[in-house]
């Protein structure tokens, strides 16, 4: 599934390309995606709006227009937006088609179906930190995202400090893959209970985060899959992965056999000597 480099790069990727553009249809495959696509209400809402905005919270994609109202796509899985000519070819798993003034058209293509599209009113998309997005936590670029704001979310859980990081609840965007990196770079067991990591910790793990992604975004994201960018090219930050699917292979600090583990039913990468955890039994695969 795409992470929060892979939605930025599609983002930074779109935004020079769709804003200033006027929507002036909306197509469909007409099957559902996570739910029903509003098909009829997005060309209702849509027709000759103006795109304005393009942003991403979380693992969303955002696009506002003129008039206020917002559209969100999660792309799933498999899930991934291109731009193409109104007359070419579409795929088999082309299941919402935006076509634009210019002649050109954005379509959300989904083998997998796992995606979704919503679409909100202009009140919905003003209240949407406290409607849509209530239940999602903080980016982890935020200014409010500090090692305190972290600590005090994780003081009572017992949880594995892996499972905690990817919980959109409480730091909004970090997936497995990042997760594992993130973890290996500041020498902490991915099954280390989240509460028992100090302050010192998580200004640690918190800057290493950011970095990762940073680097991550830099490099266009990660190949996952079937998944590409918006110019329909793959990233290449999994050349930089350290443990991520390297399971066997030395460790590039110590020469340690990478171990795999599975964690909350996740795949889980760490090296036994540099993210020892005497009270961590992974079960490994």
């Amino acid at each position: 599934m795409p992470e929060l480099p892979e939605v930025e790069v599609i983002c930074q990727g779109l935004r020079s390309h769709l804003i200033g553009r006027t929507v002036s249809a909306v197509r469909g495959s007409g099957k559902p995606l996570r739910h029903l696509v509003p098909l009829a209400l997005m060309e209702e809402m849509l027709g000759d709006r103006v795109i304005e905005t393009v942003s991403r919270r979380a693992k969303y994609l955002l696009i506002g227009f003129d008039d206020g109202s917002l559209l969100i796509i999660h792309l799933g899985m498999t899930g991934n937006l291109g731009l193409f000519p109104h007359c070419a070819a579409l795929k088999v798993h082309d299941h919402v088609r935006w076509q634009l003034e210019n002649g050109s058209e954005l379509r959300f293509h989904d083998s997998r179906r796992f995606g979704g599209v919503w679409l909100l009113n202009p009140e919905q998309a003003a209240a949407r930190e406290s409607g849509f997005f209530a239940a999602t936590g903080l980016e982890p670029f935020s200014p409010d995202c500090t090692p305190a704001h972290l600590l005090g979310l994780a003081a009572r859980r017992c949880q594995p400090v892996k499972t905690f990081l990817m919980d959109g609840r409480a730091v909004a965007g970090i997936g497995n893959i990042y997760a594992n990196e993130a973890l290996f770079a500041a020498g902490i067991h991915p099954a280390r209970p989240a509460s028992t990591l100090k302050k010192r910790d998580w200004q640690q793990l918190l800057f290493l985060i950011r970095s990762i992604l940073s680097q991550a975004i830099s490099c266009g994201g990660s190949t996952i899959s079937d998944f590409i960018n918006a110019s329909g090219t793959s990233g290449y930050f999994q050349m930089n992965f350290q443990v991520y699917g390297r399971k066997g292979e030395p460790c590039p600090r110590c020469g340690a056999a990478i171990e795999k583990s599975a964690i909350s039913g996740r795949a889980t990468y760490l090296c036994p000597r540099c993210q020892r955890q005497s009270r961590a039994r992974p079960v490994h695969i």
